[in-house]
């Protein structure tokens, strides 16, 4: 009976997942159109900050119970995966170009933040003033994303051609705005619950099964709460909206290494295990290999997918075999 409530659980956070990010990504790519922003920018901002909810709640209610080890994990982890097998995953559905403002300011950030997390973590401890230190980095990123708004130079892939139409009158262009709004709502709080479901009834399985707190989080709470940003990426590639693709993902990851860690040790200081010494070492190494693709040649290709698809799996057999 157990096993029966728990396939369900599993096909109902599926469901929201598939859902909710089809939703998501729908009414990010209008909404962007719509107000004149560059799918990009969305999908690095509010697409990747509510598909990284999940990490938020996990890490936050893991810290205040005292099991740093799993907020941890999942943070290192979440990143591993994100880089790894999501952004892989859509270089082999949709080989895409990188532009210009991704890698000067998005990918720099990510491998700046990630230098940042292995520093802190190197002591095995995260005291509530580096937590804070962590959050106010991630305010200065989105003060700089803001810039490059304000200042028109955030470019893009995909062309905005409805933004500058002088024939939409501003009561349509409101109401489009509100629609597209909820849309996003919707998808985003589907996205959210259906993760929440999936990690909920893959760490009751795995706990059962004796598995260490620091390798749950690791894999299965990491990839459990990373299964948003997966679906979400992979929806947008199929629909070509490769700003929001690539911008979830590089945006989930700083927002996870700043934002999820610091507010978690703001929350609670933590202590961790000693194999996070071994799990920033591969987030080290899967992010400079992202990075350095995404930088050649401004174009991520299906053979460089697999390579981090590779990458990614790879940390997973390291840390269960560890």
């Amino acid at each position: 009976m157990a096993v029966v409530g728990a396939i369900a659980l599993l096909a109902a956070g599926i469901g929201g997942l598939w859902f909710g990010a089809r939703w998501l990504v729908d009414g990010a790519s209008r909404l962007a159109t719509t107000v004149g922003i560059s799918p990009l920018v969305v999908g690095l901002t509010v697409v990747a900050f509510g598909t990284s909810a999940p990490e938020v709640t996990v890490s936050v209610t893991a810290a205040l119970e005292g099991q740093g080890d799993v907020a941890v994990a999942n943070v290192v982890g979440s990143n591993v995966f994100n880089l790894g097998v999501i952004l892989g995953i859509v270089a082999v559905i949709a080989p895409f170009r990188v532009t210009n403002a991704l890698v000067r300011r998005d990918a720099l950030a990510m491998g700046g933040a990630t230098a940042v997390g292995a520093l802190v973590l190197a002591n095995r401890d995260v005291s509530r003033l580096e937590g804070v230190a962590l959050v106010v980095l991630l305010v200065a990123y989105l003060g700089a994303i803001g810039l490059a708004i304000r200042r028109g130079d955030d470019d893009d892939d995909v062309p905005n051609e409805t933004a500058g139409d002088s024939s939409v009158g501003r009561d349509e262009s409101a109401i489009s705005v509100g629609r597209e709004g909820v849309r996003l709502l919707a998808g985003l709080g589907l996205v959210v619950v259906g993760g929440r479901i999936l990690v909920d009834a893959a760490t009751g399985i795995a706990i059962s099964l004796g598995v260490s707190a620091w390798l749950v989080g690791a894999t299965v709470v990491a990839a459990g709460t990373s299964l948003p940003e997966l679906v979400t990426s992979v929806v947008a590639a199929r629909r070509n909206d490769m700003g929001i693709a690539a911008g979830n993902v590089i945006g989930s990851n700083v927002f996870n290494l700043l934002g999820v860690l610091g507010v978690s040790a703001i929350a609670r200081p933590m202590t961790v295990d000693p194999a996070v010494r071994s799990g920033l070492a591969w987030l080290v190494v899967v992010t400079a290999v992202g990075t350095v693709l995404l930088a050649t040649d401004r174009r991520v290709s299906r053979r460089e997918g697999v390579a981090l698809i590779a990458v990614g799996l790879a940390y997973w057999v390291a840390s269960a075999v560890g």
